[in-house]
């Protein structure tokens, strides 16, 4: 019995090796790598792709699943053991029904992909973009007809990034935010002069806006001993492991929440990844639960605690220390309403949270349409336009603020949906964290963030991925996943800010 064990454990520790090998090749990628070197990090990439997918698919996995599952049957089903093995078949059966040529052409097309779009953006033109973009559409595609599905293929690609979740079920979510906060948009527009926030527009040093962005992730909890900030064109977290975690911020030296939250966004994730329960590192049962799930820790902390009144309450004294000029007569009043100014924008990573939603209404239609063939590549420019002319009121005036804005598409499709999933999910953990810590807005007054991040470890952090997406939200909510608590947040806090 527990050579059997120990012999799965030792496969998927070499299979998460080869990994996390490829995920420090990436993160280069995208913070240090000269541009020329992208065609060898594609082959690179395509050979670790290969291995892992050997290694993991191997059938002496398989035979050890099949052991150690009739062994491990009478054991409760959260139990770790049991759990590793449930959430290893789920991955094994899914990934063994991909060809390993597949695998590799997959991540030879994203290095390419990456870099037609860097070329695209400094040329503002999606047009250069397409035929590289087109070939990722194919392989997506491809993956979709390998995995299986029960209604479209989208299904097989959203279920990758948010086990169980279907196209579907995602519609059926976007239109209950999109039904909520639309009206919420157009209430907002009719009084918008209430809210001040030229304040945040000027000259904010790079180096300030650095340390800032570092001063606050430090207090919340992200471990710089553990882990490292960068600079990216789009930003990022990637994981080599529990003890070495990286993140990237994009600063804009003239726009100050830019950058700063970027820095927090990342740093929700980061947290997520330091607190997974390292005595099963290198095993899947060791990771997040979900995309979305990761999400939520982001959105959690960039948002309902990065931009709420109590946090300002604490760091504005902070803020004006780098930026003195610009925000020495500020109060907290008027930096709190500054920095949740609402108004449709055309960049997603700078959208507030009343229209953030619908960037990713746009997005999710916009993969469904490809993904079933009512789209081509080359409509996909106008398609932006027009939905975003739909949701938000305004249209893009280039393609850089258009469809070329998100680095997701070399790498595939299925993922945006997890935005709207952490969002809702945020909501649901911050009321269920309020409740059990008792005056949590006080202890962000204070500084004290320990208790908040103390809690997320112990229902959410250090389980892995012990429960699914529902199960911990049962657990820890006491129920599933639902729009409503985070719809009513969004609602109250803009309501009072703006007066409606």
């Amino acid at each position: 019995m527990g050579d059997r064990l120990n012999d799965l454990l030792a496969r998927l520790h070499t299979a998460d090796d080869l990994d996390r090998a490829a995920a420090v090749l990436g993160w280069d990628q995208m913070t240090y790598m000269p541009p020329e070197g992208n065609a060898g990090r594609g082959d690179q990439l395509a050979t670790l792709a290969t291995l892992w997918h050997r290694e993991f698919t191997s059938p002496a996995i398989g035979e050890l699943l099949d052991a150690l599952e009739t062994e491990y049957k009478d054991r409760p089903a959260d139990d770790p053991k049991r759990a590793l093995l449930h959430v290893t078949r789920r991955q094994y059966e899914k990934k063994t029904k991909l060809p390993e040529s597949l695998v590799a052409e997959m991540q030879r097309a994203s290095a390419e992909a990456y870099k037609a779009w860097v070329a695209a953006r400094a040329e503002k033109r999606f047009s250069l973009f397409a035929p590289a973009f087109g070939r990722i559409l194919q392989l997506n595609r491809d993956a979709a007809e390998a995995f299986g599905y029960a209604e479209e293929p989208y299904d097989a690609l959203i279920d990758d990034a948010e086990p169980g979740l279907t196209a579907s079920r995602a519609q059926q979510l976007l239109d209950a935010l999109k039904q909520a906060l639309l009206p919420l948009v157009q209430q907002i527009a009719e009084h918008r002069e209430r809210v001040d926030r030229s304040m945040l527009i000027g000259e904010y040093p790079h180096e300030a806006q650095w340390q800032a962005g570092i001063d606050a992730a430090t207090a919340f909890g992200f471990d710089f001993a553990r882990g490292r900030q960068d600079v990216s064109i789009h930003p990022f977290t990637t994981s080599f492991g529990v003890d070495d975690v990286r993140i990237t911020t994009h600063i804009n030296p003239g726009f100050f929440p830019s950058g700063f939250y970027s820095t927090l966004h990342e740093a929700g994730h980061g947290m997520y990844e330091q607190g997974l329960p390292a005595e099963w590192a290198r095993t899947p049962l060791g990771q997040a639960i979900s995309g979305g799930v990761h999400e939520s820790q982001s959105r959690l902390w960039e948002n309902v605690v990065g931009r709420s009144h109590e946090f300002w309450e604490y760091f504005l004294p902070t803020a004006k220390r780098y930026f003195p000029t610009q925000l020495g007569h500020a109060d907290v009043e008027t930096m709190y309403r500054a920095v949740n100014y609402s108004e449709p924008s055309l960049v997603r990573v700078d959208a507030d949270e009343v229209t953030y939603n619908l960037h990713i209404a746009v997005r999710f239609e916009i993969e469904r349409a490809l993904m079933q063939g009512n789209l081509t590549p080359q409509d996909v420019p106008d398609a932006w336009a027009q939905k975003m002319q739909t949701y938000l009121g305004i249209r893009p005036h280039d393609d850089l603020v258009g469809a070329l804005q998100d680095i997701h598409w070399t790498g595939g499709f299925g993922s945006f949906i997890g935005y709207s999933i952490g969002n809702i999910v945020s909501g649901q953990l911050w009321q269920a964290a309020s409740r059990d810590l008792g005056d949590l807005p006080d202890m962000i007054r204070r500084g004290e963030f320990a208790p908040l991040l103390g809690w997320l470890r112990t229902n959410l952090h250090q389980l892995g991925r012990t429960y699914s997406t529902d199960q911990m939200l049962r657990r820890a909510t006491g129920g599933p996943l639902d729009a409503a608590p985070y719809i009513d947040y969004v609602q109250r806090k803009y309501r009072a800010i703006y007066g409606l």
